[in-house]
């Protein structure tokens, strides 16, 4: 049973809102009756073991995952099944994963400005600019002519956010965006996450980072088994889990 904190948040008021969300992989139920509400600015930090579904929900959000049954609000509009509806709502909902996905034998400039140009129709001149600001926002903009090949995987992965942010988003999503990456080059994107988050963009994480989830998450929702288990307050989440799901889940976390 989904233990919730108190909330007045409705699918009408919620920037992304999962009523009843249901996935099958042939047998396997990966998503089960998922309720979800995501408020403007908040930032929502989802957690569990392996195999607990928490990407699969994530990529549910723009659809890179159809569902089987229930419904995904985004700012009060149903999810679009294809075509230009679909394109106008994943330039609305920014996504960056584990793999970086940038394009590479375009420069970061050409990376980040391609989406507004071709999809948005923004002036080249424009696009630039904004993407220049984007680049120097999460501290690349020195590697704006290179190919993404000749960057580190943390600045890959600081450019796949000023990409996702080119678009204007109204919330971003992150898989597991750090899990690609050398230890030392964690911190350096995470920093740029924290500081979208004190900055009040709307974020749904999926991640293993314990610090982060500690220092900008405004709420933790726990999954197991494909099901959100417990929903918390970070402090709440940490100091005082309430299911045996999370209880186990955490003590593993802190015995290696």
């Amino acid at each position: 049973m989904t233990t919730a904190p108190e909330t007045d948040v409705t699918a009408q008021t919620a920037i992304v809102s999962l009523t009843g969300v249901n996935k099958h992989y042939g047998e396997l139920h990966v998503l089960q009756d998922i309720n979800l509400q995501v408020t403007k600015g908040e930032v929502v930090v989802v957690l569990g073991p392996s195999g607990s579904g928490k990407s699969t929900l994530c990529r549910s959000i723009n659809r890179l995952e159809t569902i089987d049954d229930g419904r995904i609000l985004i700012d009060g509009d149903k999810l679009p099944e294809e075509g230009k509806g679909l394109a106008k709502l994943r330039a609305e909902v920014g996504m960056v994963f584990q793999s970086f996905n940038l394009f590479a034998n375009k420069t970061i400039l050409q990376n980040v400005t391609l989406g507004p140009i071709k999809v948005l129709g923004k002036p080249k001149a424009q696009a630039e600019q904004e993407a220049l600001d984007l680049l120097k926002r999460v501290g690349v903009e020195n590697q704006r002519d290179k190919l993404p090949s000749q960057l580190s995987g943390g600045q890959q992965q600081r450019v796949a956010i000023a990409r996702a942010l080119a678009m204007k988003p109204k919330v971003m999503l992150f898989d597991e965006p750090t899990s690609a990456l050398d230890p030392e080059m964690i911190n350096e994107v995470l920093d740029t996450m924290v500081e979208l988050a004190r900055e009040g963009m709307t974020m749904i994480v999926v991640t293993h980072e314990m610090g982060f989830a500690c220092k900008a998450a405004d709420r933790i929702v726990f999954m197991a088994d494909g099901a959100i288990v417990e929903e918390a307050t970070p402090e709440e989440f940490f100091t005082n889990p309430r299911s045996d799901r999370a209880k186990d889940f955490l003590s593993k976390l802190i015995n290696h």
